[in-house]
């Protein structure tokens, strides 16, 4: 494949040549039912795609190939309470930092300066630390009775968040959890894994298509905004993650027998990536990867995504794999072809023959 050109280097750390125009009508504000109805689209060699559903995925795989998907489990993040004046506070739960003390974004934030505090309810109640400047977000110590962690208590105060643009939704919670949810701390869904179903899962085993797992907390680092012109300018917050030796044998063993290695979702690259970068056989801890086009790719041979936001990280991470001016004309596809876009729409997979260049 040749080098792309210099202008189009210039123009893959600008900001604005991400965005595209989506109709209203195309973001999904339903999950499909069943989830492994979703629409596919299949990203082969330049210039060619195929449509398929998304059940589908055992016969577009090769016995052989290994799936890597991101077990986390969403909270029920989003809190309603009042400061002391009575006035009304929304709270999202983005991050543990200590001992019931967590990042949060709040609104109105103007009014939530150190220490203020905030009613829950009888038993729970929170005051401000402080600021967090890379986020605008809040530090909240929560009081809670002895012995107890706020995970404890959230199910039966908070309530898990959907997107701010899933406006007028009829999900039930559960049906923004993957099925193979496993490990609580997420503030958002790792998307592309609302496809899998159960049987799904069981088809693909019998295929020959292993599956692996790891653990990314999805927080701000995935959906804060990139808001400088250039990109390299931006900053990832750094999100929570583990990945197993048990997994990275599993890709080892893959690649070492010519099986091609799938990430489920953008937070199963930065894991990945994430580790590779180490050095290590396993991670625990946090990773701030920011990935955009021109990264060397280490790890994924192909992966399966949603339809993200304009000038997001995500559609810039995406755009490293397959060239971002491709990847827009696959959503203009997408579009003119009534795809379903965002966390409750549809996927694409992107094959290996599809991506810029080997992994190194």
């Amino acid at each position: 494949m040749s080098a792309p050109s210099e202008a189009n280097v210039s123009l893959d750390r600008t900001l604005s040549a991400y965005n595209y125009h989506l109709p209203e009508d195309r973001i999904a504000q339903n999950p499909v039912v069943p989830r492994d109805r979703s629409r596919l689209l299949v990203v082969e060699v330049a210039p060619r795609y195929r449509h398929h559903i998304f059940r589908e995925l055992p016969d577009l795989l090769q016995p052989g190939d290994l799936l890597i998907l991101n077990n986390t489990r969403v909270i029920p993040a989003r809190l309603y309470g009042r400061k002391g004046g009575g006035a009304k506070v929304e709270v999202l739960l983005l991050e543990e930092q200590s001992s019931n003390c967590w990042l949060a974004l709040v609104k109105p934030g103007r009014r939530l300066k150190p220490g203020v505090t905030i009613e829950f309810s009888d038993s729970l109640t929170a005051i401000v630390l402080a600021v967090e400047p890379d986020t605008g977000g809040r530090l909240l110590q929560f009081n809670l009775p002895d012995g107890k962690s706020l995970l404890q208590v959230l199910p039966q105060l908070g309530v898990v968040p959907l997107p701010p643009y899933i406006t007028h939704s009829h999900a039930e919670p559960e049906q923004y959890q993957t099925v193979y949810a496993k490990h609580l701390g997420s503030a958002a869904a790792p998307t592309a894994g609302l496809h899998f179903t159960p049987e799904l899962l069981d088809r693909l085993q019998e295929k020959g298509i292993q599956q692996a797992f790891i653990t990314l907390h999805v927080g701000v680092g995935t959906f804060r905004p990139v808001e400088a012109e250039n990109i390299t300018q931006h900053k990832m917050h750094s999100e929570w993650l583990e990945v197993l030796p048990e997994t990275i044998e599993k890709i080892q063993q893959t690649k070492a027998t010519g099986g091609r290695v799938i990430a489920v979702g953008t937070t199963v690259v930065r894991a990945l990536e994430g580790v590779a970068q180490t050095g290590t056989v396993q991670l625990c801890g946090k990773t701030d990867l920011f990935i955009y086009p021109g990264y060397q790719w280490r790890v994924i041979d192909g992966m399966i995504t949603n339809f993200h936001l304009p000038k997001s990280s995500l559609m810039m991470l995406v755009s490293a794999l397959i060239g971002r001016e491709r990847l827009l004309e696959l959503y203009q596809v997408a579009i003119a072809e009534n795809y379903r876009f965002y966390s409750f729409g549809d996927a694409m997979l992107i094959l290996p023959e599809a991506t810029l260049g080997e992994i190194g």
